[in-house]
């Protein structure tokens, strides 16, 4: 196994992190107040994406990126160290077109879109001119079973008509939203098995009939670009709009929740370690009684133990990334769901220690601490909950020692004829 990253990665790490260094961060604490303020810092970020652009630091996250698009074509695990240098800028993905929902949309359409869809949607993508969303949850129905989704994609005949409402919608504030991608059940009398029963078709945002109705706030903050409720009111979009076939949904999704699950969970370890460097300067700095606080026996546990647990977090991710290279995305299915549910709790704990140590300025928007760990304990639930990761990994341990019972009968030792 390899621990060390190829030549070529390393030389994009070292880029990354001197343009982190060079620009993102000098611009960072007009761009933070610009965000807490409610509007957007379009100038900025924008003149931010033409310099990474001429960098070569661009669409970084498709493995699937053909010779004639922009950006370099990287694997799932050449990705990650990228992704965790990124997460330590909350904002910065989107400098290098790798942010959220666009990476996992621009995925979905470079495996599943048409020629057509390609033209008008994935290409404008790939140059970083529109923004995009992904509509999935609803307020009325339990994200932990998708099936229950309600939204209608109807077919009526060269349209569908979406119906339905969708909530905690990421991107909704962005002033360059163009489209949304929406999942929608298609065969609502259920003569389909109960997975193909659903749909996906792309709805631009500004079709008769969509409506953000409000930005929903994580932990009482409004996220810089908004997490919406859009309300979708025979809303029509011709059928060329459908994603793949009718039916093929689900399948479609894991193509795109798997690899930006892992890019979620390395932008969280980046988090996790700003975090702990934060905690151990302050442990060095902070005196109590002319003692430093990094004296204290407590506060090098909670070092220590961050420590260990970010980088057990990080060896789990890229045992899953390098899953999907090798085995497929399905055969990774399990190992995702344990580095979403693991990332995420890792950013609550690690984060609750530094904000410890900070004391009262860990809970003020002059350090990072605050919003990381509301963006940690959000990412529990969004994303399916913490309850459906552990699921998915317990059924799969089942399922391998149910075709095993017995192999382990002569670890047992009780006395004979028993």
């Amino acid at each position: 196994m390899q621990f060390d990253h190829p030549p070529h990665v390393e030389a994009l790490r070292q880029r990354l992190t001197d343009f982190m260094d060079h620009y993102i961060l000098p611009a960072h604490g007009a761009v933070t107040r610009t965000f807490l303020e409610g509007g957007h810092p379009t100038e900025v970020i924008e003149r931010l994406k033409a310099r990474a652009w001429e960098a070569g630091l661009w669409n970084l996250f498709l493995p699937s990126l053909a010779d004639d698009q922009p950006g370099v074509r990287l694997s799932n695990a050449e990705y990650a160290p990228l992704a965790e240098i990124m997460g330590r800028v909350p904002w910065a993905s989107e400098v290098f077109n790798c942010a959220a929902p666009d990476s996992g949309n621009m995925e979905l359409l470079q495996l599943f879109g048409t020629a057509d869809q390609k033209a008008r949607w994935l290409d404008p993508l790939l140059l970083g001119e529109i923004r995009s969303v992904f509509c999935m949850s609803e307020p009325d129905a339990p994200s932990s079973d998708p099936t229950s989704l309600a939204t209608t994609i109807r077919r009526d005949g060269d349209e569908y008509v979406v119906e339905g409402r969708k909530w905690f919608i990421t991107g909704t504030r962005h002033p360059h939203l163009t489209f949304a991608i929406v999942f929608g059940v298609s065969d609502p009398d259920g003569l389909a098995e109960r997975h193909r029963r659903h749909s996906f078709v792309i709805v631009p945002i500004d079709a008769p009939g969509v409506k953000i109705v409000r930005d929903i706030t994580l932990m009482g903050a409004h996220a810089a670009d908004g997490h919406g409720e859009i309300v979708f009111r025979n809303v029509r979009v011709p059928a060329e709009n459908l994603i793949g076939t009718e039916g093929e949904a689900f399948a479609i999704a894991q193509a795109r929740l798997g690899p930006g699950r892992v890019h979620h969970a390395m932008r969280s370890i980046g988090q996790c370690e700003l975090a702990l460097e934060l905690m151990t300067e302050r442990a060095l700095e902070r005196r109590i009684g002319g003692t430093p606080l990094a004296d204290r026996a407590n506060i090098r546990e909670w070092i220590a133990e961050s420590r260990i647990e970010i980088d057990q977090c990080r060896l789990l991710v890229m045992q899953a990334a390098w899953l999907m290279d090798t085995k497929g995305n399905a055969a990774a299915r399990t190992a995702v769901s344990a580095i979403k549910l693991a990332s995420a709790r890792l950013q609550t704990r690690v984060l609750d220690r530094a904000m410890q140590v900070f004391g009262a300025a860990g809970l003020s928007p002059d350090t990072p601490l605050a919003g990381l760990w509301s963006w940690g304990r959000a990412l529990r639930v969004l994303d399916g909950p913490d309850e459906v990761h552990l699921q998915t990994v317990a059924k799969a341990e089942l399922k391998a020692a149910r075709a095993a019972i017995g192999r382990n009968t002569r670890h047992f030792t009780g006395p004979a004829g028993l």
